[in-house]
């Protein structure tokens, strides 16, 4: 994995417009089936989901990127359904082997570059749900091999401007 790239994977389409070397996801176009738990991404294609979808599409597009922006409404403290089933699916570029990271036990990544992650949390969200997603954020980040990343809060109505202005930062 030579080539770096930046990937937004969003459950909504945007009117954003990044630059050459970011790619640009809506989730909700794409047909996503849910992970059946079959483990033939382990066992049987490792590293490939042997459900063939649009997914296959995306994880690889995980695996090599260096900055990720997820961008999801936040439903009771976690990810709405859109974004939560990527993620899921995209267990393939992990490995069934477990490590210890802190005291804790998470997988071994199958090539999957380090990537400061940047999480765009929108919709009507409660202080209690804000410390729920803060806190899924902190655990995925260890399986989703962050080095670094930021959660933003945002309504709705802001959305589009508030992504416009982390692709702004992410452009200098």
């Amino acid at each position: 994995m030579s080539e770096k790239m930046k990937l937004i994977l969003s459950d909504t389409n945007l009117n954003i417009k990044p630059q050459n070397d970011t790619t640009f996801i809506d989730l909700s176009s794409l047909k996503i089936t849910n992970c059946v738990g079959c483990f033939g991404c382990w066992t049987k294609t490792p590293g490939k989901c042997v459900i063939r979808d649009d997914a296959v599409k995306v994880y690889p597009l995980i695996a090599k990127s260096d900055r990720v922006m997820y961008i999801s409404r936040t439903k009771y403290g976690g990810y709405d359904t859109v974004m939560k089933t990527m993620l899921e699916r995209a267990i393939p570029i992990q490995k069934a082997f477990i490590r210890l990271v802190n005291g804790e036990t998470h997988h071994v990544q199958r090539d999957v570059l380090p990537k400061s992650a940047t999480i765009i949390a929108y919709g009507e969200i409660s202080d209690e749900e804000k410390e729920i997603f803060k806190d899924l954020i902190l655990r995925n980040a260890y399986n989703m091999n962050f080095t670094d990343y930021n959660i933003i809060f945002t309504s709705e109505e802001m959305l589009e401007e508030t992504v416009r202005g982390e692709v702004l930062k992410w452009e200098k």
